[in-house]
């Protein structure tokens, strides 16, 4: 079987909204006889590719948003010029240059509503196998994607994470940070009794109490989730946010999540000069959601919770990654617990500590408005119940107290760590660390990254989070043992840098 391939060329006006630009889609496709599921990209000017309008309609179709400077799309010929569009970008049609920027021929000339162009053209026909049973929109996976861009606007894989590292390869692992020797024969007991409930539908309700007992909060504050992701994921699809911004260096995965959701993603990006600490008065005032890690990965820098407060405000959404907050002794400037800052939302893992990357679950702390916004946004039955019996579990005092342990053996290992990477003089290791990572830069990082690679270590590449480059790499802590044997080869590694011709 076969379809056509269809681009879709777009032009719009700054603030243009999503419902518009989508609706105008849907009715040029009608006029052709076409189906959304054979359009296979969104084509725009690039100074537009970040255009909530456009990227919202690309995530409800499905499709990735291609950009291109206007003079690429200047040399197009189009068969209906516009003098207002000549003049304002020298082009003739933002929507018909971009719909045949990449070759074919025109299905639909330039169609108008209020704030937005488009046009339609077609590029053959490929083979399909995919069919759609209700005349819907299909969604891909190419809606959880970052809306692309032309090559030359390209920044930092916002997918990349640090299992690709590892996947497949003997390495030991200083790319991930999920802590070495988990889950405990305890928890693992648990969850394969968990199996036995396995034909009935998960009832969350213990799991969720244990985890609002755990953190002294009313249940209705409570929303477990298929792990920290799909927070996020519910929090950029279902909250009213129109100006979102994220602090960086962070994880990449809330930004990611915004931008397929269609938002147009503001960046704080902090300093290593200033130790990547964090000043409120960086964040717009307009900005009303706000998303940052505490402590925050890859940086390892703890935010004092008096400093995040002074983000907060009313009609303002604040949003922190407390992933790693149980690895800190004594959770200091934890706010999972408070029920006085305006707007805050705080994330927990449980991967991280107890080793269930794989079971995915997490959840959120917010107030219940909040929880009941992002709740009608989840499907049915979110997490499994094997993840379900594992939360509970980990809300016990016997694992509070392991976990504290943890933290405690966390902060030794991590200082003995610090200690050995002092003694390299082409060593900068952002410090204080409150995280079981440290985050150090280094000129030649990647050869030295693939070095190490060689000699068995995992490490993680620091260029894929906005703010870093190629000088940074992300180091997990480990046992001492480990770490000695990762010193060493550090050394090797640096030793073992091919000299550079001069002149």
């Amino acid at each position: 079987m076969t379809r056509a391939e269809l681009v879709v060329g777009v032009g719009a006006r700054h603030g243009v909204a999503a419902e518009e630009v989508l609706g105008l889609i849907r009715r040029t496709l009608a006029e052709a006889g076409a189906a959304a599921a054979d359009v296979v990209a969104l084509a725009t000017l690039d100074t537009r590719a970040d255009e909530p309008g456009i990227t919202g309609a690309a995530a409800r179709l499905g499709v990735p948003v291609r950009s291109y400077p206007a003079k690429a799309l200047a040399q197009v010929r189009v068969p209906h010029p516009s003098a207002v569009s000549l003049t304002a970008v020298a082009t003739g049609s933002v929507a018909e240059a971009a719909a045949l920027m990449d070759g074919g021929e025109l299905l639909v000339p330039k169609r108008k509503s209020g704030s937005a162009t488009c046009a339609v053209a077609r590029r053959g026909t490929v083979d399909v196998t995919r069919a759609s049973t209700n005349g819907a929109e299909p969604f891909t996976m190419a809606a959880m994607l970052p809306p692309t861009k032309h090559t030359e606007n390209a920044g930092p894989d916002l997918r990349h994470h640090g299992d690709a590292e590892v996947r497949g390869l003997d390495l030991i692992d200083l790319a991930v940070n999920v802590r070495t020797g988990t889950p405990p024969e305890w928890l693992r007991r648990r969850i394969v009794t968990s199996l036995a409930s396995l034909a009935a539908y998960p009832d969350g309700r213990s799991a969720r109490a244990a985890v609002a007992g755990r953190h002294g909060l009313p249940e209705e504050r409570v929303l477990l989730t298929a792990g920290a992701a799909e927070a996020f994921v519910l929090i950029a699809r279902a909250l009213p946010v129109s100006r979102p911004v994220v602090v960086h260096p962070q994880f990449t995965e809330p930004e990611a999540a915004l931008r397929a959701a269609g938002h147009e993603v503001g960046r704080v990006v902090l300093s290593p000069e200033d130790g990547f600490r964090l000043d409120p008065a960086a964040v717009p005032e307009d900005a009303d959601l706000v998303v940052v890690g505490n402590p925050t990965n890859p940086t390892s820098v703890l935010h004092p919770a008096g400093v995040l407060e002074r983000l907060a405000r009313p009609g303002r959404t604040l949003v922190v990654d407390e992933a790693f907050m149980d690895a800190v002794p004594g959770e200091r400037e934890a706010l999972c617990a408070r029920q006085d800052v305006p707007g805050l939302v705080v994330l927990r893992s449980l991967t991280k500590t107890w080793g269930l990357a794989g079971l995915r679950v997490g959840y959120v702390l917010a107030d219940p408005a909040t929880v009941g916004l992002l709740q009608e946004a989840q499907p049915l039955w979110p997490v499994s119940s094997p993840a379900l019996a594992a939360a509970e579990a980990c809300m016990e005092p016997r694992a509070l107290v392991e976990a504290a342990d943890a933290a405690d053996r966390t902060a030794v290992d991590r200082a003995h760590l610090l200690a050995g990477l002092a003694e390299f003089s082409e060593v900068r290791v952002v410090e204080p660390a409150a995280g079981p990572f440290v985050l150090l830069r280094l000129e030649r990082a990647d050869e030295v990254r693939e070095l190490l690679r060689s000699r068995g270590f995992a490490a993680r590449r620091g260029d894929t989070f906005p703010g870093l480059g190629g000088e940074w790499l992300r180091i997990a802590v480990r046992d001492r043992v480990t770490t000695n044997r990762f010193l060493q080869a550090l050394d090797l590694a640096l030793q073992g840098l091919p000299r550079r011709a001069v002149g």
